[in-house]
């Protein structure tokens, strides 16, 4: 299991912001960056990528995730997010719904999203406390709110 070291934390966000430099954001100008930490250590990254007619617009969140799981990799321990306009970001970027939903998807409630406008300023929250309600394959099945963890 992969631990999320303050020295790990300070990594996943200078990724993430670097990550902002690679999204394709004619449309909104505003670049996001994620690094998704694996279970086994590894680091996925992704960028948000804008198309012309919107709906097939990925955000960098899930691009990470699905970059992770079509590698064969579905258990994770933390992700960091970086957004917003400018060289480096104003305020700190919250996962939207969609992306908190896959998020609940594949990670137990005590999954760290660490929001970042530098590599030292940064927030940390749980999915619990981001998503508290997240929809599970096991509602689904039961029609209830699963517990997780």
């Amino acid at each position: 299991m992969a631990k999320l070291t303050e020295k790990k934390k300070r990594e996943l966000a200078e990724t993430a912001l670097a990550m902002r430099k690679m999204a394709y954001v004619p449309f909104s100008g505003h670049p996001v960056g994620a690094a998704l930490l694996a279970k086994d250590g590894q680091v996925f990254t992704g960028c948000n990528v804008e198309n012309s007619s919107y709906s097939p617009t990925i955000c960098a969140e899930r691009t990470a995730f699905v970059k992770a799981v079509s590698e064969g990799v579905k258990e994770f321990e933390a992700i960091a997010i970086a957004g917003g306009f400018g060289e480096v970001p104003e305020t700190y970027c919250a996962p939207c719904g969609v992306c908190r939903q896959v998020m609940v998807e594949f990670c137990s409630k005590s999954f760290k999203v660490i929001l970042v406008k530098t590599p030292d300023d940064r927030k940390e929250y749980t999915l619990e406390e981001i998503m508290p309600l997240g929809f599970k394959i096991e509602d689904v099945n039961s029609g209830t709110y699963a517990e997780r963890d």
